[in-house]
């Protein structure tokens, strides 16, 4: 009661309530460990594979010793050499065709202003991304069959030119919707021209999402198996389907070293298109 007359005679309000929490998923009970459990479940396989890919015993199972001897045998195997560069010209290839299809597209859906159509045309751009991949490689193939193309390597790299496109265009049409327009417009009312303005302003300033998009297409490239296993003709293995020729005949270190090897190149290009895509 002393508290309230107070209150009341020097004239002050009831006292703040305090600030509720709001809702956190992590306070529940539990959730922490069924995090840890996902996250086990999730990279304990990979981790046991790049382990292994260590041992010096052939047993891909049973622990003998640390040795290289698997990644010498993998590096030095003719077979695996040419898949391997199979996949860097088909990777190469269709990132840069892919690449640049998909800053065009960008280019036009950011800085072509309103057209009739533009929502049709951006979901059948970013189609590929919510259709099975399965689906994908029956239609190329399909397609493939019903015009009679047979261009060996050429297939799998048009294949992969096409799959490819969305992945690199979200990441420059993302910083084309970042970018101040205020540089482009100076460089306009300086009387550049609009190719002028592109190469002397636009390009520089897209070159990260340019660059993040082009890694992320490659990778996306040099990791495909489904596609690839649809439309490669013979003389086409690219490395994930010799890998899984491999792992048909039994899991071996060999086996290991080589999707260690993948691994690694894909986490670094995934990487370097995470850090690039954030350059201001």
């Amino acid at each position: 009661m002393t508290a309230i007359a107070e209150r009341a005679r020097t004239g002050a309000g009831p006292p703040a309530a305090r600030p509720r929490r709001g809702f956190v998923v992590g306070r529940f009970p539990g959730f922490g460990a069924a995090t840890l459990l996902f996250f086990l479940y999730l990279y304990a396989p990979i981790a046991i594979l790049v382990v292994f890919s260590f041992n010096a015993g052939r047993s891909a199972t049973i622990w003998s010793g640390f040795s290289l001897e698997w990644y010498l045998r993998a590096f030095a195997n003719d077979d695996i050499q040419r898949a391997a560069l199979n996949s860097l010209i088909v990777a190469t290839v269709a990132t840069a065709i892919a690449t640049v299809l998909a800053t065009c597209a960008a280019l036009a859906f950011a800085r072509g202003g309103r057209f009739r159509g533009q929502t049709a045309a951006y979901a059948v751009l970013t189609l590929p991304l919510v259709v099975p991949e399965i689906v994908t490689a029956v239609a190329t193939l399909s397609f493939f069959a019903a015009i009679g193309l047979s261009l060996g390597l050429g297939n799998v790299i048009i294949a992969h030119s096409v799959f490819c496109i969305p992945f690199a265009f979200l990441p420059i049409r993302a910083r084309l919707q970042g970018m101040d327009t205020t540089l482009e417009q100076a460089a306009q009312d300086l009387y550049a021209s609009e190719w002028q303005t592109f190469r002397h302003v636009t390009l520089p300033l897209l070159m990260p999402g340019v660059l993040s998009g082009a890694m992320l297409a490659f990778i996306i490239s040099i990791d495909d198996f489904i596609i690839t296993l649809m439309v490669a003709e013979a003389g086409s293995t690219t490395l994930p389907l010799y890998i899984y020729g491999m792992v048909r005949m039994g899991i071996t270190p060999e086996v290991n070293a080589v999707s260690t090897v993948l691994l690694l190149v894909s986490v670094l290009f995934v990487s370097l298109s995470y850090l690039v895509g954030r350059r201001r």
